[in-house]
């Protein structure tokens, strides 16, 4: 096998390797998990080749590739190819558009020191080595985690930008809100799962581009409409609960689940913010924030975000993004229980909490988990 020609994979290789090494040991210690730790070799070949392949174009478009290392026999309703392909760019290029779709992956595996395609499959184990090509040059390295299932970013390749996850974010960050400590795979807080529906709703946010912020107010309080523009053009009255109820049902369809989430995520994009409680009821869209009466101007929010390497910093909400970001960071300061997610047009996401130890605005750029 040649070795790796983009540098950043040699670079990252050993620190995934880590990552993967120590949640498989300590999956198969608390349940049996049957995983193999994939090697640095491995992590390095499957990343360079993802990389040149992403650079390709097979009939003018960009390739879009998710791979998983895992051997024919450890991948269920697998599809296996008569002979196994090389694994090189050109021909994950080829193969890119019989792919592509959400939930296919390329498997990966092993031939002494060289690897190959054996087939497609789309169900991978938790802590199966999941490298994905999102669009030319950025790639992400992350894996299926337990026990909900959902997908965890590792590391976010961009050029040679490296973005590794911090996973102790979740523990340094004062006040770390529950859906950050989800998305970086801390289990949830309370056991239940739920905060999965706000990844999915911020995930949902990012991909429709258009920009858009979602607020979280509490159930049981009333007191979140002092700090909106009254009355609201679009308030949903009586309050839309499919989300809802959904989110409460062990036995809800999945794609059930989702095509709910993309219709309260799709609300965002119109101008304003799109208004849910903590049971996920949909309240209102398009809604006017405007600073609660007596109220202080926000004028910084700390900011963190959870990769390695990254400092906590201060800034203005202007800084971070416009009108949005501004709008949303003095939502929360005026109303310390409300949660407001902020989607950018070129991709940005942040989560704005207010911080009880802080005393202050938090800001959580979190875009990096989202891909």
């Amino acid at each position: 096998m040649n070795p790796p020609t983009y540098p950043v994979a040699r670079l990252v290789s050993d620190s995934v390797q880590g990552h993967f090494a120590r949640h498989i040991a300590t999956a198969r210690a608390r349940n049996g998990v049957d995983v193999e730790s994939p090697s640095p070799l491995a992590i390095a070949a499957i990343i360079d080749a993802a990389f040149w392949a992403s650079l390709r174009r097979e009939e003018g478009q960009a390739p879009r590739i998710s791979m998983a290392f895992l051997p024919p026999d450890g991948a269920k309703h697998a599809l296996k190819f008569a002979g196994p392909l090389p694994l090189l760019p050109a021909v994950l290029a080829k193969v890119a558009p019989a792919v592509e779709r959400p939930g296919i992956h390329l498997g990966v595996w092993r031939s002494g020191d060289d690897f190959y395609i054996w087939g497609t499959t789309r169900e991978v184990p938790a802590f199966c080595l999941v490298v994905e090509v999102v669009t030319s040059g950025l790639i992400v390295v992350k894996h299926r985690s337990e026990p909900f299932g959902k997908f965890v970013n590792v590391a976010v390749l961009e050029g040679d930008q490296i973005k590794i996850v911090d996973e102790r974010a979740a523990i340094v960050v004062p006040d770390c809100p529950a859906v950050v400590e989800s998305l970086v795979g801390a289990l949830d807080r309370n056991g239940s799962g739920l905060t999965t529906v706000l990844v999915q709703l911020a995930a949902s946010m990012r991909q429709h581009g258009r920009g858009g912020a979602l607020l979280i107010v509490p159930s049981d309080s009333a007191g979140w409409r002092e700090s909106l523009v009254t009355p609201m053009t679009y308030a949903v009255e009586p309050p839309y609960t499919e989300l809802a109820d959904l989110s409460c049902r062990s036995d809800a369809d999945p794609d059930d689940l989702k095509r709910a989430v993309d219709a309260i995520a799709g609300l965002t994009a119109v101008d304003g913010a799109t208004i849910i409680n903590d049971r996920y009821d949909l309240l209102a869209f398009g809604a006017k924030i405007s600073r609660k009466r007596g109220s202080p101007p926000v004028e910084q929010v700390n900011v963190t975000e959870p990769v390695e390497g990254s400092m906590p910093t201060r800034a203005t909400p202007s800084q971070l993004g416009g009108t949005r970001h501004l709008s949303a960071a003095q939502f929360v300061h005026d109303q310390h229980d409300a949660t407001a997610l902020v989607a950018s047009q070129d991709g940005r996401f942040t989560i704005f909490k207010w911080s009880p130890r802080e005393a202050f605005v938090h800001a959580h750029r979190v875009d990096a988990l989202l891909l």
